[in-house]
């Protein structure tokens, strides 16, 4: 019986990369399936989950509530901050304060990400977004187009080099809002329609398996993921990648479950999610 295929949606930045490259190398064993890497933008893949197009996909958590219907989320593979995260970034010589936002024109990767519920919940409604490629998002700040820019990605360690300054972290906003809680950004999550007995307990397996094997590999791994680094030299990929591939991708943990249902609750509290999903994750 040939292997069953599995689609993986996933990020084409370096903490994705390095979180999967032992899959895509076919370095760790699989259990009879083959994976195809569906590498996209996280907001397209967001898109792409309410759909239900992919068996397993990289999600924001702010997605999530709308996507509970058909995806369960995966222990593994979390992208959390600690005490960091996305940020707004604005020009050197530019006076904004993040309370002025709302009424500014920000370029944001996308209005599912947790990054843009995470400022929207720290300043206040953003009636006009402006949606902008993650990976372009410092290029439009730098040439004026828009007065401020929600970073994520590699964005957060480069951005100075643009002559660019950040005037709100939402890491340390969320860690002192919350006592202490890490910031719940991105997730992994398995489509419901696979078999919950059985399948969903594999593939969360496989793909700890290949988280695991990063972090027991670091130097291999970050090779890797130092071809979709966009700006990042060797020391700064290495610290992207510690940044958000770490012990608690492996697991949450009950504090990093508890984050991501208390960002839902206050996201909905706050009218802007307008549902209160059930976090439901899949036990391996």
């Amino acid at each position: 019986m040939p292997d069953r295929l599995i689609r993986l949606g996933h990020s084409p930045d370096p903490d994705d990369a390095f979180m999967f490259h032992a899959l895509a190398d076919e370095l760790i064993p699989t259990d009879g399936f083959r994976f195809e890497h569906v590498l996209r933008d996280i907001e397209t893949l967001n898109d792409w989950a309410r759909e239900g197009r992919l068996e397993v996909t990289a999600v924001s958590v702010h997605a999530y509530a709308y996507l509970s219907e058909r995806y369960r989320l995966l222990p593994h593979g979390a992208s959390m901050g600690e005490q960091y995260g996305p940020m707004v970034v604005v020009r050197e010589d530019a006076r904004i304060e993040p309370a002025e936002l709302p009424r500014l024109r920000v370029a944001i990767p996308g209005v599912l990400t947790s990054a843009f519920l995470e400022l929207q919940l720290a300043v206040g409604r953003i009636a006009d977004p402006v949606i902008v490629p993650f990976d372009r998002i410092l290029d439009v700040v730098e040439a004026g187009e828009v007065d401020a820019g929600l970073v994520i990605h590699e964005g957060q360690l480069t951005y100075r080099t643009q002559g660019l300054r950040s005037i709100i972290d939402l890491g340390e906003w969320w860690h002192e809002l919350t006592g202490g809680l890490p910031l719940p950004l991105g997730a992994n999550a398995v489509r419901r329609d696979l078999d919950e007995g059985d399948t969903m307990p594999r593939l969360s397996r496989i793909l700890r398996d290949s988280i695991a094997y990063g972090l027991e590999h670091r130097q291999a791994a970050l090779a890797y993921a130092e071809g979709f680094g966009r700006g990042l030299d060797t020391g700064l990929a290495d610290r992207f990648v510690g940044m958000y591939v770490n012990e608690r991708t492996l697991d949450y943990g009950e504090d990093g479950r508890a984050a991501v249902a208390e960002l839902l609750r206050r996201g909905h509290e706050a009218g802007l999610i307008d549902r209160a999903p059930v976090v439901d994750f899949v036990e391996d």
